[in-house]
């Protein structure tokens, strides 16, 4: 059993109103894990809070600073470790990122606390205009992927959800090729977190922009997952559930393909129909 999830007893009731006997149930961890930036010159200063499973502490943190603009590119982080503020001793629930001498922060920027939650993390129609500030996405207007290889993500993603099958409770976020083989998956408790970790993930191996690959994701399609994609390159996003109007907006005005409600080999094409074939 990992630390990422744990058995806690349960009474359950059957489906003739008996009691059944207390037994084991596992449970996925939902942990704080706060995030500190130290900029050249500066102390590290308090970034965001957010719930999620432990696990990839250092993916979430980077894919959440390249989500945020802070950083754009691996050589943008000097390092990233676990805080030793007490005993010297490193809490796993504080994560330290120093960025590199040539980067710049503004500490008025960061004055105060962002706190997310893990079901939600930038919110609201003004992020919009800040995925266009950050310049135009690098997209694949020329990547093509077949209807079959749509229809069989959602298998190949709950195949590659380890923690989900021990306790139900995670989302995940993975990435496949133009042939539907998953090759990186992320699982949290909170959906945005397990899309930073795999954003995070390809930030430090020098993957992004990630334009060859597609990203599917267990549960709904939020604006923030779209937006995460769009800046990390990604071409297509495939969703289990039900996009937000907003997600479509930011997919159709980057260029991505955006797919939702794939089941029984089936499923709704909300923007960039012209990469399915």
């Amino acid at each position: 059993m990992s630390d990422r999830s744990l058995k806690k007893q349960l009474i359950s009731m059957a489906a003739d109103g008996r009691i059944n006997p207390p037994s084991d149930d596992v449970l996925a961890v939902e942990e704080p894990l706060e995030i500190r930036l130290r900029g050249p010159g500066h102390e590290p200063l308090s970034l965001a809070i957010t719930m999620r499973t432990p696990g990839h502490d250092f993916e979430l943190a980077a894919g959440f600073l390249f989500s945020e603009g802070i950083i754009r590119r691996r050589e943008d982080i000097r390092s990233i470790s676990y805080c030793t503020d007490h005993d010297d001793r490193p809490s796993e629930n504080i994560v330290i990122v120093t960025l590199a001498d040539h980067c710049t922060i503004d500490p008025e920027r960061f004055s105060r606390h962002v706190f997310t939650t893990s079901s939600c993390g930038i919110c609201g129609r003004a992020a919009l205009e800040f995925v266009r500030t950050l310049g135009p996405p690098v997209l694949n207007p020329r990547l093509r992927v077949s209807r079959d290889v749509i229809c069989s993500l959602p298998d190949a993603l709950r195949r590659a959800q380890t923690l989900f099958a021990r306790t139900g409770g995670v989302h995940a976020s993975a990435l496949s090729d133009c042939n539907g083989q998953i090759f990186l998956a992320r699982e949290d408790v909170g959906r945005h977190n397990a899309m930073d970790k795999l954003i995070g993930s390809l930030l430090m191996e020098g993957g992004i922009p990630a334009s060859e690959a597609i990203v599917v994701v267990s549960g709904r399609a939020s604006f923030e997952l779209v937006h995460k994609a769009v800046l990390a390159g990604i071409s297509i996003l495939v969703a289990v559930g039900a996009p937000s109007s907003l997600a479509v907006e930011v997919a159709a005005d980057a260029g991505m393909t955006l797919i939702g409600f794939v089941r029984d080999r089936r499923f709704n094409i909300y923007s960039g129909p012209e990469r399915i074939v």
